[in-house]
């Protein structure tokens, strides 16, 4: 797995909408618990992507990711143990944090991209997660995903 690229604090405001990531919301839902414009949330998503390193266009699955790896957020408190996964699911876990294009996330896991489909499902029932953004979550609240760690920087996988 490759460090994260460095991240700038977020603002109470953003910090907000970041938490409202970390449930699983979409823009339009988080306007709608917001109240707030649809276009203000995406524009704050937009600032948030930006100050976590993010690609333009990851998904939320990453964003949550990023968020709670850099530590501007905690993890919620697990309600139930980490599932005995097993190497290829940790894989796979790794790359569904770090990644939004399946043929990437396949890849990154070393699955052929036509198995990706069925590996995810099957990660997705021995985490009992409804989606990835909710995996990604729980991964961290169990501390199988890493936070940031300082020192470490990356850019599209390269160590600096």
């Amino acid at each position: 797995m490759t460090a994260l690229a460095p991240t700038q604090p977020l603002t109470p405001s953003e910090r907000r909408i970041a938490q409202h990531v970390i449930k699983g919301l979409d823009a339009r839902e988080i306007a709608a618990a917001t109240q707030l414009k649809p276009s203000t949330v995406h524009s704050m998503l937009r600032t948030v992507r930006w100050k976590l390193a993010c690609p333009e266009r990851c998904s939320l699955t990453v964003v949550a990711h990023r968020i709670l790896a850099s530590g501007q957020i905690t993890a919620p408190t697990p309600q139930r143990p980490a599932p005995d996964l097993s190497p290829q699911q940790i894989s796979l876990l790794n790359a569904a944090a770090e990644h939004t294009v399946p043929r990437d996330i396949a890849l990154a896991a070393g699955l052929a991209p036509a198995d990706l489909r069925d590996a995810l499902d099957q990660l997705l029932v021995a985490a009992e997660a409804q989606d990835t953004t909710e995996l990604v979550v729980l991964a961290h609240s169990w501390q199988l995903l890493p936070a940031e760690q300082a020192g470490h920087v990356t850019q599209r996988g390269a160590i600096r």
